[in-house]
């Protein structure tokens, strides 16, 4: 790897403040917590004999799926004090910053209910819809704030790789559980029990409503990473079925979500998921409405280059949710 002055600091202020990521990967420091990061770094070209303020910049291939996988460890070793973590080929390897976000937005959200001092500790249960088999929601989650999660996935082998996982980091041993969801076109239901009482939920749910449409998508993500125009790219951004499509996209799986939220009001603080597509918000909005939710809030976060945001929902009344024990 070409030797290269530290990459100047530019603060990446489209993260949330608390994000220790705003400012950039110091490189050198990652590869020596996993040295395997070393392959994967090079110079961006494009910066190249640019200005002192635009010098050249080292960076990894982030259409590159093992290139992301070797980062994301690094960074869960150097900021997270996970030091055992992999996923299966294929299954989807998530960007840590943005992932990370979620968890202080909806931290953030918490203290709204707590005279503004976010809630930490064990006793904040959180469930996560569709842990995955990289289980990072929960990772994260329980490093930044020490909360505990019971993730859900209908995928065996994604459950069996997080076990793995919780299992090669003791400390994660006691903070989180994971639950097979085994009817698939449920989503609470199985899950929730009456003497629940969940602080939140959480969910970064299936975006497309068919592998087709799914595929389409990767491409024009590798394209525009690569800056070329191809039909047959590699696609290494992984995902199984579940993880990127289901019947009726993302607008379907939230919907159906919300229906379902509304048998178990008082078993949860607050219902949240990830919406990619700000086209489904009115909609969304408007299923809401007919379960009587007391109160709506949607927050706007930035995911890699695009904007997502966060719906969350209560049927808490205000008395209620300043009478939740965290």
């Amino acid at each position: 790897m070409e030797k290269l002055k530290p990459n100047p600091i530019i603060e990446k202020t489209n993260l949330h403040p608390r994000n220790k990521h705003r400012l950039g990967y110091n490189f050198e420091h990652l590869i020596t917590e996993n040295p395997e990061l070393k392959n994967f770094v090079a110079v961006n070209e494009h910066n190249i004999g640019s200005s002192d303020s635009e010098q050249a910049k080292q960076t990894v291939d982030f259409s590159n799926s093992e290139a992301v996988k070797a980062l994301n460890k690094a960074l869960l070793i150097a900021d997270y004090d996970i030091h055992n973590w992999n996923i299966p080929d294929n299954y989807l390897c998530p960007p840590i910053p943005g992932r990370v976000d979620y968890i202080h937005y909806v931290a953030d959200l918490l203290a709204s209910n707590n005279n503004g001092i976010i809630p930490r500790g064990e006793n904040v249960q959180v469930l996560d819809i569709g842990v995955g088999a990289n289980c990072i929601y929960p990772i994260l989650g329980n490093s930044v704030y020490g909360w505990s999660f019971v993730g859900t996935e209908i995928d065996e082998k994604a459950i069996q790789n997080c076990k793995k996982i919780i299992e090669e980091n003791p400390r994660l041993m006691d903070a989180i559980s994971l639950q097979l969801q085994i009817e698939s076109r449920f989503i609470f239901k199985n899950i929730i029990t009456p003497e629940d009482r969940f602080s939140l939920t959480i969910c970064n749910p299936p975006f497309h409503n068919s592998q087709d449409e799914a595929t389409k998508s990767s491409i024009r993500k590798v394209n525009n990473l690569e800056k070329t125009r191809t039909k047959n790219p590699t696609l290494n951004f992984g995902g199984q079925n579940a993880e990127l499509w289901c019947e009726g996209g993302e607008l379907g799986f939230v919907t159906e979500m919300i229906f379902e939220s509304a048998k178990y009001p008082m078993q949860c603080l607050w219902f949240t998921t990830l919406v990619s597509k700000k086209e489904n918000l009115t909609s969304l909005y408007k299923t809401l409405n007919k379960v009587n939710v007391v109160e709506v809030k949607t927050i706007d976060m930035a995911q890699g280059h695009k904007t997502s945001r966060i719906l969350a929902w209560t049927f808490q009344s205000e008395a209620q949710q300043k009478a939740w024990k965290f």
